[in-house]
């Protein structure tokens, strides 16, 4: 037994698009936060978490923090701020191609008033000219005070392992949270609700995304055949947007099945059998009661 072992859970915060999840992502090995080009792609707080022969690191990712229009939107950024509470440290992550923005200071001025390690990390800095990495650093020290500061990109993986060492560096010694083999703390049905709401993010526009939730009803196992059989509902708002989720003669839901199936195979190591319904449910992100019931529930954080 390892008797230098730590162990620590690292808020990682920023406002939407700084590449969050691509970042968690990357530091436990395999997809368990869904990507895409959409603003508040992420809702829930999600925890991957990586193990190695030094120790144990729970990563929590976050929504990203924008102005609410909703209670939806009210749920995301309370998950976001309440997420660095109890916390070892924090990552603010940061877009090297976009200029710092209200929604950077929102969560630099929660940050500052921390009292753990702070982590700058600037992302997509494969995007921007290398020349202007240190006037971008300048910007941000200049108004607020960093343990670290260190550019990086989660995408092709630049200085990731640098950031990984520092982040293990400020760790106390600790227990082993989890199984070594373990990744995520949410059920199966959790991410294979997020895979299928991915693959509406990435296929429609517009309303679309924002308006959707998914809910897995059920899992079935099969031993023999080693399948999984699974039926999931989307939810929107309203009847003209459940008629572009199912799409002219179902092309745009068998899409989306399809795309989905892909992603949980993956996940689950079976074959995948996705059956997708689409229900209409007025008003649901101003509703506690659906918020509950699609597993966004404020009193949780």
């Amino acid at each position: 037994m390892n008797t230098n072992f730590k162990s620590g859970f690292i808020s990682i915060i920023g406002r939407p698009n700084v590449g969050k999840s691509t970042l968690i992502n990357r530091f436990v090995g395999q997809k368990i936060a869904i990507m895409s080009d959409k603003p508040q792609t992420t809702r829930n707080r999600i925890q991957g978490v990586l193990t190695n022969e030094e120790g144990q690191i729970i990563f929590i990712d976050t929504p990203g923090i924008h102005k609410p229009k909703h209670a939806l939107g009210d749920f995301m950024v309370q998950t976001a701020l309440k997420s660095t509470r109890g916390v070892d440290g924090v990552l603010v992550v940061v877009n090297a191609t976009e200029p710092i923005g209200p929604g950077d200071r929102v969560v630099l001025d929660h940050v500052k008033l921390l009292d753990i390690p702070k982590f700058l990390v600037i992302n997509k800095v494969d995007l921007i000219d290398q020349s202007e990495i240190f006037d971008i650093i300048k910007t941000y020290t200049d108004e607020y005070e960093f343990d670290e500061v260190i550019p990086i990109s989660a995408t092709e993986g630049y200085n990731t392992d640098i950031l990984l060492d520092k982040i293990m560096s400020i760790l106390p010694t600790g227990p082993q949270y989890y199984p070594a083999d373990q990744v995520v703390d949410h059920p199966e049905y959790f991410i294979v609700q997020e895979l299928i709401r991915e693959k509406v993010l990435h296929l429609t526009r517009e309303e679309i995304p924002h308006s959707v939730a998914v809910q897995v009803e059920s899992m079935h196992r099969d031993v023999e055949d080693q399948s999984v059989e699974i039926q999931a509902v989307i939810i929107v708002e309203r009847k003209s947007q459940k008629g572009i989720i199912i799409g002219s003669q179902g092309k745009m839901i068998r899409n989306i099945r399809k795309r989905a199936e892909k992603d949980i195979e993956v996940l689950l190591g079976s074959k995948a059998y996705l059956e997708i319904w689409v229900k209409v449910q007025n008003s649901w992100r101003d509703r506690r009661h659906f918020l509950n019931e699609y597993g966004y529930r404020p009193d949780e954080y």
